[in-house]
């Protein structure tokens, strides 16, 4: 299998450190909103790596997980932290912004049938593991304290810009984050914050340095390294993570261990709504539950995400998911052959069922090519509702189905039979056909589209679809 990695700028035979198991962390989302496309674009993404590294033959373990403190409004480690505001916003405690948006997007992992994984963790479930970590630091002379907080020297890692490619001279003139009069560098991060003075927060923890809560960089430091290991195999996340998150956190494990943190990075893109990156931001952060409001299904924006490759800059539209729906709805009326395959055909024996998510697969383990993958479907969908199946391939056809499904995720299995009424309704229409009575052939094709049902009539007898 080969990955593009981040680390090296390019495409690399993935080599784990273990195999055949592999290690795998995303960074998931800060709890304090609902989670837009452009999330789920990322999170789709990254259940194609474990789908893809399954069908490798790999057996991966996957963490995920929920920051649900520290992640602050500004880069400079300034502002409110994201939960607290949250909390402001609606009126309610920290926690339960925290529970409500987290069991939101639990709920929208369903929907898109993003796999769980191995584990999800929350950063306010390992306070002590973040703290220890900075301990750590503070022990090798990684840190100093100033009025707000815990800070890492970032003077003392020399490899700290080599990640993102980073010109630090821009960077400590105040390009990406605002200078401070305290801080040593520009460039220097928090690790442990401060609680205001005279202020009781929602979330606050004791620790050697005072009353305070962590900085959201220490948070996927402390809790990949607690389940995966000091070096993990490939950690995952969207591109705007580089030159911030995913430098500071290699720059504090790396400090903390001695030792490589990531052999291999993995990068979600941006996607853009008319020409502009998705964000809360910006007012462009379309939720899922619009989207499907509007009778686009969560399949239909699964495959929507697949459509464009994970390294590319991606755009969403409206017009682009109904041609996705229009797509799955192809797929769809290949997948319901199984219930009414003829008992022969001329052609259908040629087609090699067993082939094709082999050959899905294929495209997946070439750096996840979802768009390649998808091109090749639609033509074996395309071939098999003109050739269809017959009786005995019944077997081999759903094992295909299934292969689908486990590779791309967009339930192809789950396409369920018609009802017996309607079956008598096909069978009244073909005896009507026979005896030339179009007239009652159309009415009863007319009814049966009112109910959702198409109907398609070939050599070897009437063949139907859903709208």
């Amino acid at each position: 299998m080969k990955l593009y990695n981040t680390l090296t700028r390019k495409v690399e035979e993935l080599k784990p450190l273990s195999p055949p198991a592999v290690t795998v962390y995303t960074c998931g989302p800060t709890v304090y909103d609902y989670a837009h496309v452009g999330h789920w674009f990322t999170y789709v993404r990254m259940d194609t790596l474990i789908r893809t590294l399954k069908a490798s033959a790999f057996k991966p373990k996957w963490v995920m997980n929920i920051t649900d403190v520290g992640h602050l409004t500004s880069d400079a480690d300034e502002g409110e932290d994201k939960l607290q505001a949250g909390a402001r916003r609606e009126g309610k405690t920290a926690w339960e912004v925290a529970a409500f948006y987290t069991e939101d997007f639990l709920h929208g992992m369903e929907l898109l049938h993003i796999q769980t994984p191995t584990r999800i963790v929350k950063a306010t479930d390992h306070i002590q593991d973040q703290i220890a970590l900075v301990k750590r630091l503070e022990d090798k002379g990684y840190t100093y304290v100033i009025d707000d907080g815990v800070y890492y020297d970032t003077g003392k890692f020399p490899k700290y810009p080599e990640f993102a490619r980073l010109d630090i001279d821009e960077q400590q003139h105040g390009i990406r984050v605002k200078p401070s009069r305290q801080k040593r560098h520009g460039i220097d991060f928090a690790l442990w914050k401060f609680s205001p003075k005279d202020v009781q927060r929602d979330m606050e923890w004791d620790s050697p340095w005072g009353k305070g809560f962590p900085g959201w960089h220490i948070e996927c430091s402390a809790m990949s390294m607690k389940y995966l290991g000091d070096t993990l195999d490939i950690h995952t996340g969207g591109i705007d993570h580089i030159p911030v998150h995913h430098t500071n956190e290699i720059a504090q494990s790396e400090a903390a261990t001695g030792k490589r943190f990531a052999n291999y990075w993995m990068h979600s893109n941006h996607v853009t709504v008319d020409g502009e990156k998705i964000s809360k931001s910006l007012g462009n952060g379309i939720r899922l539950q619009e989207i499907m409001a509007k009778g686009i299904t969560p399949e239909a924006v699964r495959l929507h995400i697949l459509e464009s490759h994970y390294r590319s800059q991606s755009k969403f539209s409206w017009d682009s998911l109904i041609a996705a729906q229009n797509r799955l709805r192809d797929l769809r009326a290949m997948a319901v052959l199984r219930w009414q395959a003829p008992v022969t055909t001329k052609d259908s024996g040629t087609f090699a069922l067993r082939d094709v998510p082999l050959q899905i697969a294929q495209c997946l383990a070439d750096d996840l090519d979802t768009p390649q993958a998808l091109a090749y479907l639609s033509d074996v969908s395309t071939q098999l509702q003109v050739v269809l199946i017959e009786q005995d391939m019944i077997d081999h056809f759903e094992a295909m189905l299934q292969g689908i499904d486990d590779l791309l995720g967009i339930d192809l299995m789950g396409e369920a039979d018609i009802v017996d009424e309607q079956k008598k309704l096909i069978a009244e229409r073909t005896a009507a056909r026979e005896a030339k009575e179009w007239k009652k052939s159309d009415q009863i094709r007319d009814r049966l589209l009112d109910q959702g049902i198409v109907l398609r009539d070939t050599p070897y007898g009437t063949i139907w679809s859903r709208v």
